[in-house]
C-alpha cells in the first residue's frame, strides 16, 4: 500500500489550530515564498467550507465600520470569523500603512476572530495576488466566515468577485446622482448593497436610487441585489445586512448557481497564477539571460518592435513547457 506523503510542518500547525503557524504561513504566502507551496497544496482538500464574503466600495464609505459591526454580530451568534483586509501599497516606497489593524476592533483573547492586513503590492482590482491563498488558509484553519475587505478603488475594485461567494458594496447617502456611475463597475458585482451612515440626510434617497437600478433587471442567475440601510458605528442595520447575505447564499445553493460561480473563480485564479509565474520568469530572464538581454537591446535600437519581441518571448515560454519536453 502506498503511503500518503507526510504533511509539511506548516500544514500540520494549521490543522492543529496553531494561530502562530497560521500567521507564519500567511506571511510566506503573501511574500510568494515557494516554501509555502507544499503547505498550501496539502491544505487545499480541507477548504471549501467557509462562507467567503467580500466587502467593497469607494474610499471613505465606512467599510471597516461595517466589518466591525459584522464581527460583533457574528460572534454574538457563535460564528468564528477570519478577516483579510487589503490596504494600498505606496507606489513610491512599496510600503503600506496596513491601517485596518487599527480600525478593526477585536478582543485579543477571543480565539474566534483572526484579522490579517495585507498590502495589495500595487495590484489593480483592489485585491492582492495572494489574497485568494490567504482566504483559503483561513478556510482550512476552520473559520466559519471569512470577510475580505478590498482597498476601495472605485469602479476598478471588482476583483473581489473572483474570491467571495457574496459581494457587499458599501455606499453612503451623499453619493446622490453619482450612484448612476456604478452601472459600469461596482453595480455589476453587487449581491447586496449596504447604504452606510444612514443617520445622515439622503439615506432614503440613496436607497431609492439603488432600488430603481436593481429593478432594471436581475443579476447572474436571476438574483436581484438586496438593499440594506445601516449605521455601522451605532450597530444599526447589521443583523439585516447579515440576513441579506444569508439570503444570497441560500439562493446560490437552491438554484445551483454556486457550482458555476466557483468554476469561474477557479478559472480566474488559474489564469492569475499562470500570469504571475510567466511574468516572474520573463522578468528574471530579462535581467540574467544574455539572449533575452540582447532581444531587449534590439528593441531599444528599434530593430524589433515590442509586440514581436513579446511574441518571441511567449513562444519560448510555451516551448519550454510543451508536453513531453
Amino acid at each position: 500500500m502506498t503511503r500518503s506523503p507526510p504533511l509539511p510542518a506548516a500544514a500540520r500547525g494549521v490543522i492543529a489550530k496553531d494561530r502562530g503557524a497560521l500567521a507564519r504561513l500567511i506571511t510566506s504566502a503573501e511574500r510568494r515564498d515557494p516554501a509555502a507551496a507544499s503547505a498550501l497544496r496539502a491544505l487545499y482538500p480541507r477548504t471549501g467550507h467557509a462562507q467567503i464574503v467580500g466587502i467593497t466600495g469607494p474610499l471613505g464609505v465606512g467599510k471597516s465600520s461595517v466589518i466591525n459591526g459584522l464581527l460583533h454580530h457574528l460572534r454574538s451568534i457563535g460564528r468564528t470569523v477570519g478577516v483579510v483586509a487589503v490596504d494600498p501599497t505606496s507606489p513610491f516606497t512599496g510600503g503600506s500603512v496596513l491601517g485596518d489593524r487599527v480600525r478593526l476592533e477585536r478582543d485579543p483573547s477571543d480565539a474566534g476572530v483572526f484579522i490579517r492586513s495585507m498590502a495589495n503590492r500595487g495590484h489593480a482590482g483592489g485585491v492582492a495576488l495572494a489574497t485568494r491563498e490567504v482566504t483559503r488558509l483561513l478556510d482550512a484553519f476552520g473559520f466559519d466566515v471569512v470577510l475580505v475587505e478590498t482597498v476601495g478603488s472605485g469602479q476598478a475594485d471588482i476583483e473581489v468577485r473572483d474570491i467571495a461567494s457574496t459581494s457587499v458594496v458599501v455606499l453612503v447617502p451623499h453619493l446622490g446622482d453619482e450612484v448612476q456611475t456604478l452601472k459600469a463597475g461596482l453595480f455589476e458585482i453587487a449581491d447586496v448593497f449596504c447604504v452606510n451612515k444612514a443617520d445622515l440626510p439622503g439615506a432614503d434617497l440613496a436607497a431609492k436610487d439603488l432600488r430603481e437600478l436593481v429593478s432594471l433587471g436581475p443579476g447572474p442567475g436571476g438574483w436581484k441585489p438586496r438593499i440594506v440601510t445601516a449605521s455601522a458605528r451605532e450597530g444599526q442595520g447589521i443583523p439585516e445586512l447579515w440576513n441579506a447575505i444569508g439570503a444570497h447564499e441560500r439562493f446560490l445553493d437552491e438554484t445551483g448557481v454556486r457550482a458555476d460561480a466557483e468554476r469561474k473563480q477557479l478559472a480566474a485564479e488559474l489564469l492569475a497564477l499562470v500570469t504571475e509565474m510567466v511574468e516572474r520568469e520573463v522578468s528574471s530572464g530579462l535581467e540574467r539571460d544574455p539572449r533575452l538581454r540582447e532581444l531587449l537591446d534590439r528593441v531599444a535600437r528599434r530593430e524589433v518592435d515590442p509586440r514581436s519581441a513579446a511574441e518571441l518571448l511567449a513562444s519560448r515560454v510555451r516551448g519550454r513547457r510543451a508536453p513531453g519536453r
